[in-house]
């Protein structure tokens, strides 16, 4: 089965890094026209330069827009910025996240604020602008990308699962209201996938040991000792679903919420 995105038009936050950079690498590939967004701008020219490097269809293209997607009025920008060098989007990719866990007395009103703009507004908002295009068409997907703690939280664990269990909900409703007009939306939650968030991390371990010489490589491969597959996961391998959910092939599948964790959740 050849998964292609010849004449789409993808935004993808959160890409210039991790599982959102190997969705726009993977999208780019298929044909996709891919706008790529994160706060950085240095980061986003070298996703850039790094996806044109690869061989792609002819009608791919690849643009950058830099922004903070808590911001609303950024928001607005960035999805004006994207249609008018793009054209209407028919896949977005909510991608945009960090890690915030806390002891539940220790979270500010302002933290929760903050997580929740981030995380489940921004998601919203881009949502609510992307629709109305993707409505006229009769297609649109969206991929909300969450976290396996969404449908399994645990102590010391919010703010973080409980705005991805707010996105979890929220791709359920989305997917109800949009089936009549071919607009599908599922969710991808995330267990331990190689990424910049395991980067910092393991940054973080090591300032709180200073002693300790572990190497970034070293705790991949111990920390993925103690998963069920033995490993971390690729964040290609998130893209490689993402692509197919992305696609004509997933014309039936919708309002899932899918475990990207290689068995890692407790729950189905």
């Amino acid at each position: 089965m050849e998964l292609t995105l010849h004449n789409r038009t993808a935004l993808i936050t959160g890409a210039s890094l991790g599982i959102g950079f190997a969705m726009a690498k993977s999208f780019h590939a298929a044909g996709a026209r891919v706008a790529i967004v994160a706060r950085r701008e240095d980061k986003l020219a070298a996703a850039r330069a790094d996806i044109e490097s690869q061989s792609s269809p002819a009608d791919a293209r690849i643009e950058t827009f830099s922004g903070d997607v808590e911001d609303p009025h950024v928001i607005e920008r960035i999805h004006r910025d994207v249609e008018a060098k793009l054209g209407p989007v028919d896949i977005l990719v909510n991608n945009a996240g960090r890690a915030a866990v806390k002891p539940f007395l220790s979270i500010t009103d302002a933290e929760w604020k903050s997580d929740i703009e981030f995380k489940l507004m921004a998601a919203i908002r881009l949502a609510r602008l992307v629709w109305p295009g993707m409505q006229a068409k009769r297609f649109g997907r969206i991929i909300n990308i969450l976290n396996i703690g969404a449908k399994a939280p645990s102590g010391r664990s919010a703010p973080t699962t409980v705005t991805r269990a707010a996105g979890m909900a929220l791709t359920k409703v989305m997917s109800a209201e949009g089936a009549p007009h071919n607009i599908l939306v599922n969710a991808l939650l995330i267990g331990q996938i190689k990424s910049d968030q395991v980067r910092r991390t393991h940054e973080s371990l090591s300032l709180q040991n200073p002693g300790s010489n572990q190497s970034l490589d070293a705790y991949i491969t111990e920390f993925g000792k103690k998963l069920p597959m033995g490993r971390m996961g690729e964040a290609e391998e998130v893209a490689n679903l993402g692509l197919f959910l992305a696609s004509d092939a997933s014309s039936y599948v919708t309002g899932c919420a899918i475990n990207m964790d290689g068995g890692l959740s407790p729950v189905v």
